[in-house]
């Protein structure tokens, strides 16, 4: 069966914004190239930055339980999703993948809802859950960049693209309210030096310490750079803690910006420190500057087409996963100990990136 004639096309990915984003130039690629309307069936956690992605058409939310949620489901929520998959009458349907997830589960659904194409890599033989099975070859022989992943599986349907950026649309009428709040809360002035600092993580094992960043801080400030510390409604306590302890010349900005408004920080800011999380994938979507304190868990998240530095350090065994191909990565490419970046290391990134 042939892709060209497809239309309307499913893409399907079901964990965090990040991860999203990174499929980014892959739905565009079959976007571009079928001619198609996209719908992205994603997850509460990604549904937001779904809607600034010009890929994408419509958007479908559904959490699943064989992705990692704050949110509990249940049996009876199958169903529903299910009638409406059957419902939109896809054409083909693409499931998207990190390599330590399997695509069985949401193929499933797919195969329920009887969608005739299904195309997503597999490191066993799905047979009739998946037709365009593409083996999953990752990470025994080779670890390729998210984006690049994603892309190699689109193109071996016939679908390519020469521009690769992650893309966001920015709303910059936003920018004035947003040096407003600033202005409000400290002394802040955009033609000044300043940056951003993002300290939450989603999971325990990618914390940097809450006195590494206070130091950081302090260190910065000493340089001349005013400090925007960011993060979600949930994350205030954390940024409170952080600009308390740096004191003049940082504000805590936690909860302070809806997702738009952050996109549009962002864009304007010179610089973002963050650890792996969504944060540095919008950075490279508005092509921010970053420099990111990394976590030793998935090789294939680090910045993508923007100026970077990656400071890399070792997750405490007793916080490993206990996946198995995240296992062999552990064995592996991660099994040297790798200590906490100093804040030295970090300024040294920080003043490299900003005289490039």
């Amino acid at each position: 069966m042939s892709w060209e004639n497809c239309k309307n096309i499913l893409c399907i990915r079901q964990d965090n914004m990040g991860d999203l984003l990174m499929s980014g130039p892959a739905i565009r690629a079959l976007k571009e190239t079928f001619k198609a309307r996209i719908t992205v069936l994603t997850s509460t956690m990604a549904a937001g930055i779904a809607r600034s992605m010009p890929e994408i058409d419509d958007i479908l939310i559904f959490d699943v339980p064989w992705v990692k949620s704050a949110l509990e489901s249940n049996s009876d929520c199958f169903e529903p999703i299910v009638e409406l998959l059957k419902k939109r009458s896809f054409d083909a349907a693409v499931i998207f993948t990190v390599f330590s997830q399997s695509p069985l589960p949401t193929a499933m659904l797919t195969y329920l809802a009887g969608i005739k194409r299904v195309l997503a890599y597999c490191r066993e033989n799905p047979y009739q859950l998946i037709n365009y099975w593409v083996p999953d070859k990752e990470p025994y022989h080779y670890i390729k960049h998210q984006v690049d992943r994603d892309l190699e599986l689109a193109a071996t349907v016939g679908a390519f693209i020469k521009d690769k950026r992650l893309r966001l649309t920015v709303n910059d009428d936003l920018w004035p309210p947003i040096v407003q709040k600033l202005k409000q809360r400290f002394d802040f002035d955009d033609d000044s030096p300043w940056l951003m600092l993002h300290p939450g993580v989603s999971e325990k094992k990618r914390e940097f310490p809450l006195a590494s960043w206070t130091e950081l801080g302090i260190a910065l400030v000493a340089e001349g750079y005013k400090l925007i510390i960011t993060g979600s409604e949930s994350e205030k306590h954390l940024t409170d803690s952080i600009a308390s302890a740096i004191g003049n010349g940082s504000v805590s900005a936690g909860g302070l910006f809806t997702l738009n408004e952050f996109i549009c920080l962002s864009s304007h800011s010179p610089l973002l420190i963050s650890v792996n999380t969504g944060t540095i994938h919008i950075a490279s979507a508005t092509q921010t500057p970053v420099v990111v304190l990394y976590a030793q868990t998935n090789p294939q998240h680090t910045p993508w087409q923007v100026p970077h530095s990656v400071l890399y350090y070792s997750i405490p065994e007793d916080l490993r996963s206990k996946n198995q191909v995240v296992s062999f990565l552990n064995k592996t490419l991660y099994k040297r100990h790798v200590s906490l970046p100093s804040t030295y290391d970090i300024l040294i990134a920080v003043n490299d990136l900003k005289n490039k």
